[in-house]
């Protein structure tokens, strides 16, 4: 069993785990539970990072200056365990850095730092990245958050995606987990997107661009949660079809396309770090008071 850290505000309880620096619960003090609880059944994940990829590689295998490396979806991060690094009533900050283990898959010197933050009703997850290589350091990375649907108090009720920006962002699919090439008319219509289990048939819906930097997610009538995200153009929705869960997953890359290249540095919206420097990536969620 990995170690978990505790958190609190005066409003929210945040359980994290060292394995993968991920929350296993969000709680407000009414004893409400807002976070996917990671039922097998469904989806065993409950908020993972997405580290050093995002989504699929061609055969789980990137090519990194022309030579293949191992990779499974998502990354290793989350399956990595975390050293906590620092802690304190309403916060704790873990860090992976790279070892032998991640330069066989991923040749890079990395630091790689998660922080879980509270303040009031508000969650903030901030990812940081460093490269402390002598050379260029190319990476996707993102968020994977699954929140109840329905959210408590909100049973019984069509929920929505609204985004702050009222925009009608085109949509992408995945065939066999790499991102398709066309883009298909956007399901939002004047920023707001009525959830329906069968929207997620064709696996997940992928805003490549045009999210705009937050969204409220919830029933029109009822309890919401409105988030806010720094630094990562790319939004997802997903669920396996019919699980009592909504991802919101704000990311900076995607899946590599279908039918292109393994090479790291195509992927769509790769980050590529020079020696020394560092980048940040983050969301916030405000829960209902």
């Amino acid at each position: 069993m990995s170690t978990l850290t505790r958190i609190e505000s005066e409003a929210l309880t945040v359980e994290v785990s060292a394995l993968g620096a991920e929350m296993q619960s969000l709680t407000t003090r009414d004893g409400r539970a807002w976070l996917w609880n990671g039922d097998a059944a469904f989806w065993s994940g409950r908020s993972p990072v997405l580290f050093p990829i995002v989504g699929k590689a061609p055969d789980d295998t990137l090519s990194i200056g022309g030579k293949p490396y191992p990779m499974k979806q998502h990354g290793f991060a989350r399956r990595s365990t975390f050293a906590l690094s620092a802690s304190g009533t309403g916060f704790c900050r873990h860090e992976l850095t790279a070892d032998a283990e991640t330069r066989a898959v991923y040749p890079f010197d990395f630091r790689l730092a998660l922080e879980h933050r509270l303040d009031g009703h508000r969650l903030s997850v901030t990812a940081t990245v460093r490269n402390e290589g002598a050379d260029p350091m190319p990476y996707g990375i993102g968020f994977h958050p699954a929140f109840r649907w329905p959210l408590p108090g909100g049973e019984g009720k069509p929920h929505v995606v609204v985004l702050d920006n009222g925009a009608e962002p085109p949509l992408s699919r995945l065939h066999d987990g790499l991102l398709a090439a066309d883009h298909l008319p956007s399901p939002f219509q004047a920023g707001r997107l009525e959830l329906e289990h069968d929207l997620f048939d064709a696996d997940a819906m992928i805003f490549p661009d045009g999210a705009g930097n937050g969204l409220t997610y919830g029933p029109p009538d009822g309890p919401s949660l409105t988030f806010r995200f720094e630094n990562l153009p790319n939004l997802a929705l997903w669920q396996r079809p019919g699980a009592p869960f909504l991802c919101i997953e704000p990311w900076h890359g995607m899946a590599a396309h279908a039918g292109g290249t393994a090479e790291l540095t195509e992927r769509p919206f790769t980050v590529a770090l020079a020696p020394g420097e560092s980048a940040a990536y983050g969301f916030s969620v405000e829960l209902p008071a």
